[in-house]
């Protein structure tokens, strides 16, 4: 029996002591550890399979730390993580006071630089190979790309940039997994296709297939793969060669031997000044995992499955999520509506839309990971009377947020914003955390911004942001809704209107959003006090229900602001700004997320943390009234 050799490895110094053989016993360790780990935590698993032949080549090969390996994204990292000494703290990964599902470089030296968001890591890798040109140290920097991460428009200005540069030390790598160079890139796949059509390179194709069939072993895996290869030799490679990088590839992503090999001649290019240089490798996502291979979109992001069958345990019944509340209600008015499209930047499972191309594909559009082209995408949509419906992550909107000011707001269109994911996230942690929407779009001119306090009135507010004829937007969290009936009939919430769920006199509870059912609770723990508490659910950030809260502002001794999103700049602020406005004088304490990081852990953990739980919001409330017993 082989001696396993995963467990001595921590750090790649202790995987460089290794043979090119045991490098790539090393490989099929990690593949069975990783899958079985996550099998019991859930977390990011088909593109970490896809990914580790090459991630152990590249720390094989390169002096890492010291030379920057810089990932896209993140959800390729689980290898990188494991050969750079947190392969013992992976049983915790997402969890509180546990390593992070995504790149943080406060977790190691080894992670050179955050990653949450796509498309980033050629723009960080060409910024430090340029610092340490100028700080004249012998050092190449190594941007690791792939998963969708090429379909970002980012990518491809820092490719341009850094072959004007001629960046000498930089590398990149692409991890061609059949997500990344996509359909979506238009120019690009009529490119390979005029390319493909020619007599010779059919030719080609053919021997090469024919060739490789008659290959043992798993080269009959890659005789299917003979015509994608052929693909991007014929045209990605003369593209990037036109960026001024040299051109590697398309190399085989999962053989360890051609991996080191090919690495090795790489230093050896860059050790003559032969950078930038691109090195293509075609990779499975999910590869060695027989059910995540087959079905990669599934295996994605995944919770706990059974590693031998691979099956997920039966989803319990329950409340429905309210990404697929929003969609059900958009294939609803879309049926009223023929105006009415959907837009995703490459999440139409995540935002529910996947729901929606099912029943309208002529009007559905994935644009890739691409938010700003796909908010100016849906801007121009507008102009010519559509009524486009981008649904994008509160995260992932603030990458687009020049084109949601420029080509939106200021030329007051008819898009609606669904923000799923607006608030506490969980287990990913900073980089998704949905804290900033509120304070990033009521500020603009002729938006108004709208979040429900369930799922019921939830679909009442699509059919509000949608039938509003200007910027709309509508903020939402992640999972499932309270499990309140939803009206059978769809109607518009009239723009600017708060709901009083409960009346009182000491204090007003003034929540935006699903903690208005928190702050029910709050009041009815005040009432076993003998604290007389009025709920109002605000329902708008913008505009706000100036009436209602000045109402209560008047007749209450005090007012507690509540929000899950951040406290500066966001709802509670806009709530002390009105306040000011009409000179109302009274005792105030808004409840959100403080000025700082908030990393992974149990959404309960936080919101109790944060005091955003109805204990919390109750003792805020006693705390006002006891340190002002009259006004």
């Amino acid at each position: 029996m082989t001696e396993p050799l995963l467990h001595a490895i921590d750090s790649p110094d202790d995987l460089r002591k290794l043979s090119p053989d045991q490098v790539e016993q090393v490989t099929r360790e990690l593949r069975d550890e990783i899958v079985g780990t996550v099998s019991r935590t859930g977390g990011h698993l088909a593109s970490s399979l896809g990914a580790i032949e090459l991630l152990t080549a590249i720390h094989y090969t390169f002096d890492t730390p010291r030379d920057r390996l810089i990932l896209d994204v993140g959800h390729q990292g689980y290898p990188h993580k494991m050969l750079t000494g947190r392969r013992t703290a992976f049983d915790r990964i997402g969890q509180e006071d546990g390593i992070a599902k995504f790149l943080r470089r406060a977790e190691s030296e080894y992670d050179a630089f955050g990653a949450g968001h796509a498309g980033t890591s050629i723009s960080a890798a060409l910024g430090m190979a340029r610092a340490i040109e100028h700080q004249g140290r012998d050092q190449c920097a190594i941007a690791f790309i792939g998963d969708g991460g090429m379909t970002a428009g980012m990518a491809f200005e820092a490719l341009n940039h850094a072959g004007h540069l001629k960046q000498k030390n930089l590398v990149v790598v692409l991890n061609d997994n059949e997500m990344s160079i996509s359909p979506n890139v238009g120019a690009l796949s009529s490119y390979l296709s005029r390319n493909l059509s020619r007599p010779m390179v059919r030719r080609m194709k053919g021997w090469a297939k024919e060739f490789l069939g008659t290959m043992p072993g798993d080269m009959g895996y890659w005789a299917h793969k003979a015509e994608e290869s052929l693909k991007v030799f014929f045209s990605p490679g003369l593209l990037f060669e036109a960026l001024n990088f040299k051109y590697v590839g398309p190399i085989q992503g999962h053989r360890v031997d051609v991996l080191l090999e090919t690495f090795a001649n790489v230093k050896t290019m860059l050790a003559h000044g032969e950078g930038p240089i691109l090195v293509h490798a075609i990779t499975s996502k999910g590869y060695g995992y027989e059910p995540a291979q087959q079905d990669p979109f599934k295996y994605h992001g995944v919770g706990a499955f059974d590693v031998k069958s691979g099956a997920f345990p039966p989803s319990k019944p329950g409340p429905p999520k309210y990404q697929n509340v929003f969609a059900d209600t958009l294939i609803r008015l879309a049926r009223e509506d023929e105006r009415i499209v959907a837009i995703t930047a490459a999440m139409a499972d995540g935002t529910g839309l996947d729901r929606f191309k099912e029943v309208f594909p002529d009007r559905f559009y994935d644009v890739g990971i691409a938010e700003q082209h796909a908010v100016t995408f849906a801007a121009g949509l507008a102009t010519e009377g559509m009524k486009p419906v981008p649904a994008i992550y509160s995260t992932f909107l603030q990458r687009a947020y020049d084109q949601v000011v420029h080509d939106v707001c200021l030329q007051n269109l008819d898009v609606t914003f669904a923000l799923d994911r607006a608030g506490i996230v969980g287990a990913d942690g900073a980089t998704h955390q949905g804290f900033y929407d509120i304070g990033y779009l009521r500020s603009l001119p002729n938006v108004i911004l709208m979040a429900p306090k369930d799922e019921n009135e939830l679909q009442h507010m699509v059919r509000t942001a949608v039938e509003y004829p200007g910027p709309a937007a509508v903020r939402f969290p992640r999972g499932a809704g309270f499990g309140v009936p939803l009206d059978p009939e769809i109607k518009a919430v009239p723009v600017g209107e708060a709901e009083l769920l409960r009346d009182g006199d000491d204090v007003a509870v003034v929540a935006i959003g699903t903690l208005a059912h928190v702050a029910l609770e709050a009041a009815s723990e005040l009432a076993a006090q003998n604290v007389s508490a009025a709920v109002l659910n605000a329902r708008f950030a913008k505009p706000l229900d100036r009436e209602r809260i000045i109402g209560l502002a008047r007749r209450c001794r005090a007012l507690v602001t509540v929000e899950e999103h951040c406290e500066m700049g966001g709802f509670g602020a806009a709530v002390l700004e009105l306040l000011s406005e009409e000179g109302i004088r009274i005792s105030t304490r808004c409840i959100g997320i403080p000025d700082r990081i908030v990393e992974h852990a149990d959404p309960a953990a936080l919101f109790a943390e944060f005091g955003l739980d109805a204990d919390g919001i109750a003792r805020a409330a006693t705390e006002l009234l006891a340190e002002h017993p009259s006004r």
